[in-house]
């Protein structure tokens, strides 16, 4: 039935009937006297002649039920009686559903439950019992409870839990699906790990998911794994789904019916994508297709078509597969965790070392149907103590961990389980590979040098420069294929192609296949001067020809892991940087070693001497490695009884008089207790000095001035702009954008964005000083008048710190989600200041072209002695790159010096 507004008009010379025409008979039908207001409205539905158009509301909707009725009890088979809360309105796909008004709708729902009515409720979707196909409905957006799966108890201990308690109801909804698990036992899962802080817990809750999954459907635990880990791929594979926030707005605009300022809100309140959906789902009450279930290995499939479509046409491919997704999502919560997927943020602190702990205890205790490897019960590891628990767990998370971490890709992990479970095999078939990456070993952090020197005391080490360069982990096979990746895993061959072409030149005789790790720094050709990484950073990524190279790099080598089909990474580090340094040829230039000294913890001169020079140089510090597995017999006098190290002499004893500038040793006093400390804690673990991949370990340390506050400046800054954070931040500002003044203009000029230093408390507090909005009830009308005008006054308080644009005296050129009124004074540390095409701060002080940015910027304390207009200025930060700079003559002089000697 078409609506008069959008009847045709007709050229035939009669008067056109408005809205005032059609309803004007409604005004007439409403009678001044006392005449009964139902009594007219029957007398309308009397007159068969009348048009719908002219129908009132009510009677139009008498009339269709009337017919429908009456079709009914025509039909065959009667429609089963679905309860009130549960009706559905239906009409053929031809036509549109009428449209009634809510008091139409109450009314008619009265006269349904009077006794004269009660004949005529047999059915209230009046095609359900004709057989007819092909008809629309309207159905509840949640769909049913799934009373099966919500009921499951993921947070029992795994020694308490059976699977099989479950599974038989489970397979009974699955067999729809082909007997696939669904995605709400993915997403119940999600929801008890999200409602818990408790690491076991979250171990508890993801181990009994994952052993339904194995004993109930095996073919969805890959997926399962996949989605739980909030990816689809390793990240060596190119496979993004390259979303972006249009697309997740448009799907829940589409699915969930909202508009543009009603999406803003939400956005505004809740930050979190995910929880944006949770709460338009929550809205929504009515779709026109009741959802099918989606299943684990649906949405991951979904996924995969996402990242895999590419050229013409691929962003409405994209665009119709997140529709779906929203849209198939039954219920809030499987809406929330859907749109998190989507936006790569599913915030339930399920990392990739809880997945492996987890996959490791779910193999322990369950096997998928015919396989035929042995399980431990359940009910005898129930009798064992904590610490017979852990002596049982921990050999097979070792196991499970050191093959992720040789070869990190679930899609050989997961069937691999599968198959055979966690055994010494798994190790084996699961281990090291050519163009495969492993996870590289990390170095601890040390706070100052002393501190270094206590942990290696007794040993034989090497500090090695840390270059300020980007991580290469380079494969080359007996082929001559070469692959180079980063320290995340990503493949970067395309954009060193230089590398690759020098690998057939620094390959020694009898070397066959490789994979040696190092550091990639941009460098000056011809002197050698190490360049800063701003400079690496403007290479491309991408498709670079060697011909249009124009930023030159270096390969600094440090260790080999592997060497003509034999891993070495169970050889002492001595051992592997010897093979190193006598099967490759050096390339000035071009391919070299780390530059580094050994020393032992009393050579504290010599170390000294070396830290300033690394900073000289323009490194970031030094790592401090050990050399070999045990330590030196003759120097077991600087270790105590219990093995803990003796606190070595301090590289100092006179009291600093003056504030540290860069460049200085941070040297601190060893405390006279540091050694009754380490007693109290026991013996401290041996320090071995093989590789160990995805660890990060004492044996090797980094000394970086970036750790010590006292050894690089400070600057006052001012904060300007926010963005909305993700994931864990996304109730409060994160990044925060700062700005210097400029002092000849009055401005301020945006200098970086800081994200560091801040603590929760601090995150809430300047989210409530900054946000109108923040802490404030959505519904006041329960308050009384006195709180209701403290929290008025509170919303003017805070609206005056926020902006609506950007001020006209702020230079930036991004766009933030929030400008602030700039008020207060915020002290940060940084590591370096670097020329930045991006943020125009000092620019035609130090740069005709580029402005000055700052490099890992912390926030140290708000200033409440300053004002803004006492913050620091730009001539300020032109001075720090000026000091910064004055080293570099001096560095290639020596350089220079030693080249000729």
């Amino acid at each position: 039935m078409s609506t008069p507004s959008k009847r045709r008009k007709k050229d035939d010379g009669q008067p056109v009937r408005g809205l005032d025409y059609f309803f004007g008979k409604q005004a007439q039908a409403k009678q001044p006297n006392d005449e009964p207001k139902h009594d007219a409205l029957e007398a309308d539905t009397k007159d068969e002649d009348l048009d719908h158009d002219v129908l009132s509301d009510e009677a139009l909707a008498r009339k269709l039920q009337a017919e429908w009725d009456e079709a009914d009890r025509a039909a065959s088979a009667p429609a089963p009686t679905p309860s009130p809360s549960k009706a559905v309105a239906t009409t053929e796909a031809t036509d549109a559903a009428p449209s009634f008004p809510e008091h139409v709708k109450q009314e008619m729902d009265m006269k349904e439950e009077t006794p004269t009515q009660a004949p005529m409720q047999a059915a209230v979707n009046p095609f359900a019992g004709l057989g007819k196909k092909n008809t629309l409905s309207l159905q509840s957006a949640t769909a049913d409870g799934d009373t099966i799966t919500y009921d499951i108890p993921f947070d029992q201990s795994p020694l308490a839990f059976d699977p099989q308690e479950y599974i038989p109801d489970l397979k009974k909804q699955w067999v729809t699906d082909n007997g696939h698990a669904t995605y709400a036992l993915l997403t119940h899962c999600f929801v008890m790990i999200n409602s818990t802080q408790s690491r076991i817990k979250i171990v508890d809750t993801l181990v009994n998911a994952l052993r339904v999954i194995i004993e109930g459907d095996p073919e969805s635990l890959l997926p399962a794994v996949w989605l739980a880990t909030n990816s689809i791929s390793p990240p060596y594979i190119d496979m993004e789904l390259g979303l972006g926030g249009s697309a997740i707005s448009k799907a829940l605009k589409k699915v969930c019916g909202l508009d543009g300022p009603g999406l803003k809100k939400l956005s505004d309140k809740y930050g979190d994508a995910g929880d944006i959906a949770f709460e338009a789902k929550k809205r929504q009450s009515l779709t026109l297709r009741k959802p099918k279930p989606l299943t684990i290995k649906a949405v991951f499939d979904a996924l995969v078509k996402i990242a895999s479509a590419k050229g013409h046409g691929s962003v409405e491919v994209k665009q119709r597969l997140v529709e779906r997704l929203v849209q198939d999502a039954r219920g809030a919560e499987e809406s929330r965790y859907v749109v998190r997927t989507l936006v790569q943020h599913l915030r339930i602190g399920a990392v990739k070392t809880t997945m492996l702990i987890a996959l490791s205890r779910a193999f322990l205790l369950s096997k998928p149907p015919g396989a035929d490897f042995s399980t431990r019960d359940r009910h005898e590891m129930a009798k064992l103590s904590k610490q017979q628990l852990v002596e049982v767990y921990g050999p097979a998370e070792e196991i499970v961990k050191a093959c992720f971490a040789r070869r990190p890709n679930y899609n050989d992990l997961v069937p691999t389980l599968l198959e055979i479970g966690v055994t010494e095999e798994l190790l084996l078939r699961c281990g090291l590979a050519m163009h495969i990456p492993l996870r590289p070993m990390l170095g601890g952090i040390t706070r100052d040098l002393g501190e270094m020197l206590t942990k290696l005391a007794g040993r034989e080490f090497t500090c090695e420069y840390k270059y300020d360069g980007q991580r290469a982990q380079v494969h080359c096979d007996s082929s001559g294929k070469v692959t180079i990746f980063s320290r995340h895993l990503e493949v970067m061959t395309d954009k060193y192609p230089d590398l690759v072409a020098l690998v057939p030149k620094i390959r020694g005789e009898g070397v066959d296949s490789f994979i040696l790790e190092g550091e990639v720094v941009a460098v000056d050709r011809e002197t050698g001067a190490l360049l800063p990484f701003q400079t690496l950073s403007n290479r491309a990524r991408k498709d670079v020809n060697i011909s249009s190279v124009t930023v030159d790099v270096c390969l600094f080598s440090f260790d080999l892991m592997y060497l003509n089909g034999e891993g070495l990474m169970d050889r002492p580090f001595r051992e592997r940087r010897s093979l190193l340094r006598s099967l490759f040829i050096e390339l000035p230039h071009h391919f070299t070693w780390v530059k580094s000294i050994d020393a032992i913890s009393s050579d504290v001169e010599t170390i000294s001497d070396f830290y300033k020079q690394a900073l000289a140089d323009k490194c970031e510090g030094f790592m401090a490695k050990v050399l070999d597995n045990l330590p030196n017999p003759d120097l077991l006098d600087t270790i105590n009884e219990d093995g803990t190290p003796k606190p070595p002499p301090t590289p100092s004893k006179r009291r600093a008089t003056r504030k540290p500038k860069p460049g200085d040793i941070p040297s601190s006093p060893i405390p006279e207790d540091t050694s009754t400390a380490a007693q109290k804690k026991g013996r401290r673990k041996p320090l071995l000095s093989t590789y160990e991949p995805d660890k990060r370990l004492d044996s090797w340390l980094k000394v970086k001035k970036d750790y010590d506050s006292s050894a690089s400046d400070t600057i006052d800054l001012i904060p300007i702009a926010a963005w909305h954070g993700t994931g864990r931040k996304c109730n409060w500002w994160s990044p925060i954008l700062l700005a210097c003044r400029n002092p000849e203009t009055g401005g301020l000029e945006a200098v970086t964005k800081c994200m560091a230093g801040f603590s929760d408390v601090f995150y809430k507090a300047n989210r409530a000083k900054y946000d109108p909005d923040a802490g404030l009830d959505e519904d006041d009308s329960d308050a009384d008048a006195e709180n209701q005008n403290d929290k008025d006054e509170e919303k003017k308080v805070t609206k005056n710190n926020t902006l609506g644009a950007k001020p006209s005296y702020v230079e930036y050129r991004g766009r933030p989600d929030i400008w602030f009124n700039p008020q207060e004074v915020w002290e940060c540390a940084f590591a370096d200041v670097t020329l930045s095409p991006t943020y125009t701060a000092a620019i035609g002080l130090v740069s005709e072209e580029r402005g000055l940015s700052l490099r890992f910027p912390r926030f140290l304390k708000v200033r409440e002695d300053k004002g803004i207009e006492e913050a620091s200025s730009s001539d300020f930060l032109a001075e720090l790159w000026r000091k910064q700079e004055a080293r570099a003559p001096a560095t290639v002089k020596e350089d220079d010096e030693d080249v000729e000697e």
